[in-house]
Protein backbone atom coordinates (compact mmCIF):
# COMPACT_ATOMS: atom_id res chain seq x y z
CA UNK A 1 0.00 0.00 0.00
CA UNK A 2 1.60 4.04 -0.45
CA UNK A 3 1.63 5.52 2.54
CA UNK A 4 -0.12 8.70 2.45
CA UNK A 5 1.67 11.12 4.23
CA UNK A 6 0.48 15.00 5.05
CA UNK A 7 2.93 17.86 5.30
CA UNK A 8 3.27 20.59 7.50
CA UNK A 9 5.97 23.25 6.15
CA UNK A 10 6.79 26.35 9.11
CA UNK A 11 7.69 29.29 8.63
CA UNK A 12 8.02 31.52 11.95
CA UNK A 13 6.27 28.22 13.85
CA UNK A 14 3.34 28.61 11.72
CA UNK A 15 1.67 25.98 9.11
CA UNK A 16 2.38 27.20 5.40
CA UNK A 17 1.94 26.68 2.02
CA UNK A 18 4.55 27.69 -0.43
CA UNK A 19 3.49 28.26 -4.38
CA UNK A 20 6.88 26.67 -6.84
CA UNK A 21 9.01 27.01 -3.56
CA UNK A 22 8.50 31.16 -3.75
CA UNK A 23 8.76 32.80 -0.73
CA UNK A 24 6.52 35.77 -1.29
CA UNK A 25 3.76 33.51 -2.30
CA UNK A 26 3.44 31.94 1.58
CA UNK A 27 0.31 31.46 2.66
CA UNK A 28 -0.47 30.71 6.55
CA UNK A 29 -3.22 28.37 7.60
CA UNK A 30 -2.84 27.63 11.28
CA UNK A 31 -0.26 28.77 14.23
CA UNK A 32 -0.86 25.80 15.61
CA UNK A 33 1.03 23.09 14.26
CA UNK A 34 0.06 20.72 16.95
CA UNK A 35 -3.44 20.79 16.54
CA UNK A 36 -2.81 20.20 12.50
CA UNK A 37 -0.39 17.23 13.60
CA UNK A 38 -3.63 15.59 16.05
CA UNK A 39 -6.27 16.36 13.12
CA UNK A 40 -4.34 14.29 11.06
CA UNK A 41 -3.43 11.37 13.59
CA UNK A 42 -7.54 11.75 14.47
CA UNK A 43 -8.41 11.08 11.03
CA UNK A 44 -5.99 7.62 11.18
CA UNK A 45 -3.26 8.49 9.61
CA UNK A 46 0.28 7.59 10.65
CA UNK A 47 2.97 9.58 9.03
CA UNK A 48 3.90 13.23 8.96
CA UNK A 49 6.34 15.30 6.52
CA UNK A 50 7.98 18.26 8.45
CA UNK A 51 9.56 20.71 6.82
CA UNK A 52 11.53 24.07 8.64
CA UNK A 53 11.17 26.35 5.59
CA UNK A 54 13.54 28.44 7.62
CA UNK A 55 16.27 26.27 7.99
CA UNK A 56 15.86 25.00 4.46
CA UNK A 57 16.78 28.39 2.89
CA UNK A 58 19.03 29.17 5.84
CA UNK A 59 20.88 26.81 6.56
CA UNK A 60 20.06 25.75 9.79
CA UNK A 61 16.97 24.32 11.72
CA UNK A 62 15.11 26.63 13.90
CA UNK A 63 11.92 24.89 14.12
CA UNK A 64 13.29 21.97 16.86
CA UNK A 65 10.79 22.90 19.65
CA UNK A 66 7.41 22.48 16.99
CA UNK A 67 8.97 19.07 16.10
CA UNK A 68 9.78 17.68 19.99
CA UNK A 69 6.23 19.12 21.04
CA UNK A 70 4.65 17.37 17.76
CA UNK A 71 6.96 14.01 18.58
CA UNK A 72 5.96 14.34 22.74
CA UNK A 73 2.06 14.65 21.98
CA UNK A 74 1.43 12.43 18.70
CA UNK A 75 1.94 9.08 17.41
CA UNK A 76 3.07 10.24 14.76
CA UNK A 77 5.57 8.79 12.47
CA UNK A 78 7.84 11.86 11.66
CA UNK A 79 10.21 12.62 8.56
CA UNK A 80 12.08 16.00 8.85
CA UNK A 81 13.73 18.39 6.88
CA UNK A 82 14.97 21.72 6.47
CA UNK A 83 18.47 23.09 7.28
CA UNK A 84 20.33 19.68 8.05
CA UNK A 85 23.95 20.11 7.25
CA UNK A 86 25.87 19.10 9.94
CA UNK A 87 26.07 15.43 12.02
CA UNK A 88 25.64 17.52 15.06
CA UNK A 89 22.11 18.68 13.27
CA UNK A 90 20.90 15.38 12.23
CA UNK A 91 21.22 14.07 16.05
CA UNK A 92 19.43 16.80 17.12
CA UNK A 93 16.54 16.01 15.09
CA UNK A 94 16.65 12.71 16.00
CA UNK A 95 16.78 13.63 19.87
CA UNK A 96 13.85 16.16 19.31
CA UNK A 97 11.85 13.07 17.57
CA UNK A 98 12.24 12.54 14.10
CA UNK A 99 12.10 9.01 13.12
CA UNK A 100 13.30 10.10 10.09
CA UNK A 101 15.67 13.05 8.73
CA UNK A 102 15.53 13.95 4.71
CA UNK A 103 18.72 15.05 3.63
CA UNK A 104 17.95 17.48 0.71
CA UNK A 105 20.67 20.38 -0.01
CA UNK A 106 23.18 18.87 1.75
CA UNK A 107 23.11 15.59 -0.13
CA UNK A 108 23.75 17.77 -3.32
CA UNK A 109 26.66 19.97 -2.00
CA UNK A 110 28.80 17.40 -0.23
CA UNK A 111 27.59 14.04 -0.90
CA UNK A 112 30.75 12.62 0.39
CA UNK A 113 29.54 13.77 3.96
CA UNK A 114 25.53 12.25 3.65
CA UNK A 115 27.31 9.10 2.54
CA UNK A 116 29.23 9.11 6.03
CA UNK A 117 26.02 9.33 7.87
CA UNK A 118 24.88 6.91 6.29
CA UNK A 119 27.53 4.37 7.76
CA UNK A 120 26.69 5.64 11.18
CA UNK A 121 22.61 5.88 11.02
CA UNK A 122 20.70 2.70 9.14
CA UNK A 123 19.53 3.48 5.93
CA UNK A 124 15.81 3.83 6.94
CA UNK A 125 16.28 6.65 9.09
CA UNK A 126 17.64 8.76 6.26
CA UNK A 127 15.83 9.73 3.11
CA UNK A 128 17.12 11.50 -0.17
CA UNK A 129 15.14 14.86 -1.08
CA UNK A 130 15.44 15.05 -4.75
CA UNK A 131 13.96 18.28 -5.66
CA UNK A 132 14.29 19.39 -9.09
CA UNK A 133 13.74 22.28 -11.76
CA UNK A 134 13.91 22.31 -15.31
CA UNK A 135 15.27 18.59 -14.58
CA UNK A 136 18.33 20.17 -12.53
CA UNK A 137 18.28 19.47 -8.19
CA UNK A 138 17.84 22.77 -6.36
CA UNK A 139 18.98 23.44 -2.91
CA UNK A 140 18.97 26.19 -0.60
CA UNK A 141 14.91 26.34 -0.20
CA UNK A 142 14.88 25.86 -4.11
CA UNK A 143 16.53 29.10 -4.25
CA UNK A 144 19.56 27.77 -5.91
CA UNK A 145 21.12 25.42 -8.47
CA UNK A 146 23.04 21.96 -7.65
CA UNK A 147 23.83 21.56 -11.63
CA UNK A 148 22.99 17.85 -10.51
CA UNK A 149 20.44 15.79 -13.39
CA UNK A 150 17.97 14.25 -11.25
CA UNK A 151 18.45 10.75 -12.38
CA UNK A 152 21.97 10.67 -12.06
CA UNK A 153 21.63 12.42 -8.78
CA UNK A 154 19.39 9.64 -7.21
CA UNK A 155 21.70 6.29 -8.96
CA UNK A 156 24.42 7.55 -7.17
CA UNK A 157 22.69 7.61 -3.86
CA UNK A 158 21.02 4.19 -4.04
CA UNK A 159 24.61 2.75 -4.89
CA UNK A 160 25.29 3.70 -1.39
CA UNK A 161 22.43 2.05 -0.01
CA UNK A 162 19.77 4.61 -0.19
CA UNK A 163 15.91 3.49 -1.13
CA UNK A 164 13.59 6.23 -0.03
CA UNK A 165 13.72 8.73 -1.87
CA UNK A 166 10.93 12.31 -1.95
CA UNK A 167 10.89 13.74 -5.86
CA UNK A 168 9.30 17.08 -5.75
CA UNK A 169 8.82 18.69 -9.53
CA UNK A 170 9.19 22.29 -8.03
CA UNK A 171 7.44 23.61 -11.23
CA UNK A 172 4.11 21.61 -9.86
CA UNK A 173 4.53 21.95 -5.80
CA UNK A 174 1.53 24.23 -4.43
CA UNK A 175 -0.08 24.66 -7.82
CA UNK A 176 -3.12 22.00 -7.52
CA UNK A 177 -2.85 21.06 -11.16
CA UNK A 178 -1.42 17.04 -10.73
CA UNK A 179 1.48 15.66 -9.79
CA UNK A 180 4.66 14.76 -12.12
CA UNK A 181 3.74 11.45 -12.89
CA UNK A 182 5.44 10.75 -16.44
CA UNK A 183 8.70 11.88 -14.55
CA UNK A 184 7.94 9.55 -11.76
CA UNK A 185 7.20 6.60 -14.02
CA UNK A 186 10.35 7.25 -15.66
CA UNK A 187 11.90 7.40 -12.24
CA UNK A 188 10.88 3.84 -11.58
CA UNK A 189 11.02 2.23 -14.53
CA UNK A 190 14.86 1.07 -14.15
CA UNK A 191 15.22 1.40 -10.64
CA UNK A 192 13.94 -1.63 -8.83
CA UNK A 193 15.05 -0.68 -5.54
CA UNK A 194 13.95 2.71 -5.43
CA UNK A 195 11.08 3.50 -2.64
CA UNK A 196 10.45 6.64 -4.18
CA UNK A 197 7.89 9.51 -2.86
CA UNK A 198 5.66 11.77 -4.41
CA UNK A 199 5.62 15.36 -3.47
CA UNK A 200 4.04 18.20 -5.54
CA UNK A 201 0.94 19.30 -7.63
CA UNK A 202 -1.21 16.52 -5.85
CA UNK A 203 -5.08 17.74 -5.81
CA UNK A 204 -7.27 14.77 -6.11
CA UNK A 205 -7.64 11.77 -5.07
CA UNK A 206 -7.44 10.58 -8.53
CA UNK A 207 -4.10 11.66 -7.91
CA UNK A 208 -3.38 9.23 -5.01
CA UNK A 209 -5.01 6.65 -7.21
CA UNK A 210 -2.76 7.46 -10.69
CA UNK A 211 0.65 7.65 -7.94
CA UNK A 212 -0.54 4.22 -6.39
CA UNK A 213 -0.80 2.17 -9.66
CA UNK A 214 2.12 3.60 -11.14
CA UNK A 215 4.11 2.35 -8.11
CA UNK A 216 4.72 5.36 -5.67
CA UNK A 217 5.92 4.21 -2.43
CA UNK A 218 4.34 7.10 -0.67
CA UNK A 219 2.26 10.48 -1.32
CA UNK A 220 3.06 13.49 -0.17
CA UNK A 221 -0.37 15.72 0.55
CA UNK A 222 -0.39 19.38 1.43
CA UNK A 223 -1.95 22.16 0.03
CA UNK A 224 -4.70 20.31 -1.21
CA UNK A 225 -5.24 19.31 2.16
CA UNK A 226 -5.27 22.68 3.68
CA UNK A 227 -7.08 24.79 0.33
CA UNK A 228 -9.84 21.40 1.15
CA UNK A 229 -9.27 20.08 -2.57
CA UNK A 230 -8.88 16.94 -0.57
CA UNK A 231 -10.63 16.36 2.72
CA UNK A 232 -9.51 13.77 5.70
CA UNK A 233 -12.49 11.63 5.70
CA UNK A 234 -11.18 11.24 2.03
CA UNK A 235 -7.97 10.36 2.69
CA UNK A 236 -9.52 7.59 5.23
CA UNK A 237 -11.35 6.29 3.26
CA UNK A 238 -8.98 5.85 0.51
CA UNK A 239 -6.64 4.52 2.96
CA UNK A 240 -9.26 2.24 3.85
CA UNK A 241 -10.26 1.04 0.71
CA UNK A 242 -6.76 0.28 -0.09
CA UNK A 243 -6.05 -1.99 2.50
CA UNK A 244 -9.08 -3.79 1.38
CA UNK A 245 -7.26 -4.28 -1.60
Amino acid sequence: MMELIPAIDLIGGACVRLSQGDYLSKKEYSDNPLEMAKRFEASGLTRLHLVDLEGAKGGESVNLKTLENIAKNTSLVIDFGGGIKKIESLRRAFDAGASMVTCGSIAAKDPELVFQWLEVFKKDRLILGADAKDGKIATTGWTESSGWELGPFIDMFLSKGFERVICTDIACDGMLGGPSLALYKTLLEKRKSLRLIASGGISSIEDLQNLQAAGLDGAIIGKALYEGNISLAQLSAFREESDAC
